[in-house]
């Protein structure tokens, strides 16, 4: 079976730590907070049904030549209660944090689906303005309802204010108004980023009991690495340290106490073992100071192109490049970003802000390693300049590049607010997005979604800058769903399929297609969709079967929340009692 990132969790032998302190050793889970949905406590992982039983006896595999145990005194010495002194500077500002989340119901996109509590660690850590905050992971506080954290060895818990969550890079800002929290905790600092085969522990609230754990191994790898929950890939650390569901938000500890990495996910299956993923100090940096300098996370930008690699003696020499120069082919370039204006296809990237770009993609990256191109601008911050030294047809060029966020067609995911929608008579419209694909069709909807839309999330891309005058960004307007009701009848299996045109013109985004409904003076309202299928109503029949629709479905008006500023040109097609009564609700 192929390595997975869905988690199980496996108890295993006792062995000694990092900095001597004892560990319980035990196989993680990508994205490892642990989650409750109504289950009893200390239950398996969600996952534990793969079948991997595990050794839970605390001895090892081959008992008959086990060594003898050595007899320890029960009194404690000197230098025992200085080791115990020295890891509480460090254990102490170590959390753990509650959290009761509650997700969107992308079917039904007006409501929240059932509540679920999960548990997962973070500590505590000062700016560079001296403020006190806490960090953990922002999968550990999605769609979060309420957050608590609690010390350890305290038995309060503190109510916790999310400040900012960062879904790519999976961190999240939290901070306690309650002073009494913070006082004899000292917070930790950051180290640099380690090296290969350099000793770490793991530090954190995993499941299998309820006191702090602590998991010792060492860096196997650094490179740029796949962040599940955000969909991204950037710099992180690969360790042998056990991390299990729970321990996500902790710290990773370095020989001499420094903070070098937050645990946030691993790789189970039968062919992975002992594969845990940090979130470095570089990335951790790159977010507090996104942040500090904008009061909000604004992301890691790109360059908004397609690129391949020279390893080709033929393909260099087709170009006419010199036997000493190395570089990577640009194929496309996305018309709607900033390098637009500057790089084209055909164009070879030799230098990105004067280091060199090899053949394969990497770029040097310490003494005697090598990293992913992408690397570079994953280390730089939205609207920043990148200098790039390009052979553009047998010459030598420079540009300058702006580098920006990147805009997606399709969404990988909706950075924690709730889904848009639009309802007319019994016609549900929402926008297209990765989580929404995954409501929709489960963990295997790159098989199962329709291939119309899988297209336009693999490889759909905006042909055009943004339209001011629609507010939004160009997206993929889908028809989720018909309800049933007298001014939608033969429609009812509709369902999840793209709406291409409204009375003859064509949809940008949900914003837009409100629009083109409220200003419509046709007799009949007529939307195209994909596979050439047409759904087409009466105008005048549409106002109250959406009244209908609204009052039977308990839906609180015919357009989201973010969409609200719209109601007044709606007053035709949506009823205004629907749109008194959303106000009042808000």
């Amino acid at each position: 079976m192929s390595a997975s990132c869905y988690s199980f969790c496996v108890r295993r032998p006792i062995r000694p730590a990092f900095n001597s302190v004892q560990a319980v050793v035990s196989r993680g889970a990508c994205c490892v907070c642990a989650q409750a949905r109504n289950v009893k406590a200390k239950k398996p992982a969600a996952g534990s049904k793969h079948g991997n039983s595990g050794n839970t006896s605390g001895l090892g595999h081959d008992t008959e030549h086990a060594p003898v145990q050595k007899t320890v005194p029960l009194v404690s010495t000197p230098a025992d209660a200085d080791l115990e002194q020295n890891e509480g500077k460090f254990f102490d500002a170590v959390v753990k944090v509650y959290c009761i989340h509650t997700e969107p119901n992308y079917s039904l996109p007006w409501q929240r689906k059932r509540q679920y509590s999960s548990t997962s660690s973070g500590f505590m850590v000062k700016n560079e303005e001296g403020q006190r905050c806490l960090l953990t992971n922002a999968h550990s506080v999605e769609y979060h309802t309420q957050v608590k954290v609690k010390r350890r060895g305290d038995d309060q818990k503190f109510i916790a204010e999310v400040l900012a969550i960062g879904v790519e890079c999976d961190i999240a800002l939290l901070t306690v108004k309650d002073e009494t929290f913070w006082e004899g905790v000292k917070p930790l600092s950051f180290g640099p980023l380690p090296r290969l085969q350099d000793a770490v522990a793991v530090v954190g609230y995993p499941i299998g009991g309820d006191t702090i754990s602590v998991t010792s191994g060492v860096v196997s790898r650094i490179e740029v690495t796949s962040y599940v929950h955000g969909s991204t890939e950037l710099l992180g650390v690969q360790i042998d340290a056990a991390i299990n569901s729970g321990n996500s938000g902790g710290p990773v500890f370095n020989e001499v106490g420094e903070c070098v990495g937050i645990a946030f996910q691993s790789l189970s299956g039968s062919d992975a073992e002992n594969i845990g993923y940090v979130i470095p100090t570089p990335v951790i940096q790159h977010f507090l100071t996104d942040f500090r300098r904008n009061g909000q996370f604004t992301g890691f930008p790109v360059m908004g192109m397609k690129w391949q690699r020279m390893e080709s003696h033929a393909l260099r020499s087709a170009y006419k490049m010199k036997k000493e120069q190395k570089g990577i082919l640009v194929r496309h370039v996305q018309p709607t970003y900033e390098t637009a204006k500057h790089l084209k296809p055909d164009d070879i990237i030799m230098r990105f802000d004067g280091i060199q770009v090899a053949s394969d993609g990497t770029v040097p990256f310490r003494e005697k390693e090598r990293i992913a191109f992408n690397y570079l601008t994953s280390q730089k911050y939205s609207g920043e300049q990148a200098v790039l030294d390009v052979w553009r047809d047998g010459q030598d060029v420079q540009l300058t590049i702006h580098l920006m966020r990147p805009r997606l067609l399709v969404p990988l995911h909706l950075a924690n607010a709730d889904p848009s929608f639009f309802v007319v008579a019994g016609i549900i419209f929402t926008v297209c997005t990765e989580p929404y694909l995954l409501s929709e069709y489960g963990a295997e909807y790159m098989s199962e979604a329709p291939v119309k839309l899988l297209e336009q999330l693999m490889h759909g891309e905006r042909l055009e800058p943004d339209d001011q005058a629609c507010l939004f960004y160009l997206c993929v307007v889908v028809l989720s769903q018909v309800l049933a009701c007298n001014a939608t009848l033969g429609y009812e299996d509709y369902c999840n399929v793209q709406v291409l045109k409204f009375n003859g013109t064509p949809v940008r985004n949900l914003r837009h297609l409100i629009q083109l409904v409220a200003s419509c003076p046709d007799h009949y309202m007529r939307f195209d969709l994909a596979y050439k299928e047409v759904v087409t109503l009466q105008t005048d029949a549409v106002k109250d079967a959406t009244a209908s629709i609204l009052e039977l479905h308990s839906i609180p008006a015919a357009v989201s929340k973010d969409l609200l500023a719209l109601l007044p040109e709606l007053q035709h097609v949506v009823p205004p009692a629907a749109a008194t009564a959303h106000a009042a609700n808000s």
